[in-house]
């Protein structure tokens, strides 16, 4: 017997999860499969030209300096827009079809917008800006690498943000 495709059900939070692994995942998860590839292909293109995989090395390796000598910031400035992006929009497409299945109206509103737009500020500042009072310390010189203070800072900017839209939707 087989399932119409707009019966089965697809969970928002495994969405969630498959676009944090990797951009246009999420989407192929939904059944997105053009614009899946289209995130994939773009995450890759930022990837590449911003020479983000060859930074990663050289933070794991702790040398930092080499980190930031070689990611091209340019570029690196897209990889956290394509990734936040991603994540918020195979979430709130698991929701519609979760909606659709149920036999619901359609939700009036997007979810996680506040959480994804921080996470792509924070990203964006992180990658940018170091953070020096941190790295007086011995056990935080990771923070000098764009990738690790990247993901920390993304992420309290991602936590910043839902926080500001849960604030913001009380007032309203």
């Amino acid at each position: 017997m087989e399932v119409e495709k707009h019966h089965v059900y697809k969970s928002p939070i495994t969405a969630l999860l498959w676009s944090v692994m990797m951009c246009g995942f999420g989407q192929y998860y939904n059944g997105q499969y053009i614009f899946g590839t289209v995130l994939l292909l773009c995450e890759v293109g930022a990837n590449v030209l911003s020479r983000l995989n060859v930074s990663i090395l050289h933070s794991f390796h702790g040398d930092y300096q080499m980190a930031n000598d070689i990611i091209n910031y340019q570029w690196g400035l897209f990889y956290p827009s394509i990734y936040g992006f991603s994540i918020w929009q195979a979430y709130n497409k698991a929701k519609i079809i979760s909606h659709q299945r149920e036999g619901n109206e359609l939700p009036k509103k997007t979810y996680l917008t506040g959480f994804c737009l921080g996470l792509v500020v924070g990203m964006n500042v992180g990658i940018i800006w170091k953070l020096p009072f941190l790295t007086d310390f011995i056990f935080l010189k990771f923070f000098l690498s764009p990738v690790f203070n990247g993901i920390f800072l993304g992420v309290i900017g991602g936590f910043t943000g839902h926080l500001i839209e849960k604030i913001l939707k009380k007032i309203k």
